[in-house]
């Protein structure tokens, strides 16, 4: 949660639609919800031919913009058969969209143990155990 203008991260397991951790205030879903219908979209995205790139261009990154923020879901690259992503939710007035995508980028990085395409990035998010939102 350290980048700008975050206010919630969710480590979704694709294959389930399940919540692996998350952080941060999920007010309007909790991280089960979230993971669920981003899950959705993940596939509607990969799924779909006409946002198919061809190749070896394979979709990396989806970012959905809206009035008070932006989302950003980022496929966790690695040894995870492309089945992790992660669902970051972002605020429009303190945020930015490019140093967003700059760090979270770097953090997956450093998790991945990938450090192709950025540095890793210090003080990156803090992501703790699913649970039921209510320390459980």
């Amino acid at each position: 949660m350290g980048i700008p203008g975050a206010r919630s991260v969710t480590l979704v397991d694709g294959a389930s639609g399940l919540a692996v951790a998350g952080a941060g205030r999920h007010d309007l879903v909790d991280q089960h919800e979230d993971a669920a219908t981003t899950t959705d979209v993940v596939r509607a995205v990969l799924g779909c031919p006409a946002l198919a790139t061809g190749g070896n261009d394979d979709i990396t990154e989806i970012i959905v913009c809206g009035s008070g923020g932006y989302h950003l879901i980022d496929l966790v690259r690695g040894d995870f058969e492309g089945r992790l992503f992660v669902h970051a939710l972002f605020d429009e007035d303190s945020g930015n969209l490019a140093m967003a995508r700059f760090r979270l980028r770097g953090i997956l990085a450093e998790l991945t143990g990938d450090g192709q395409d950025t540095q890793p990035a210090a003080g990156g998010p803090r992501v703790e155990p699913a649970g039921d939102g209510h320390g459980n």
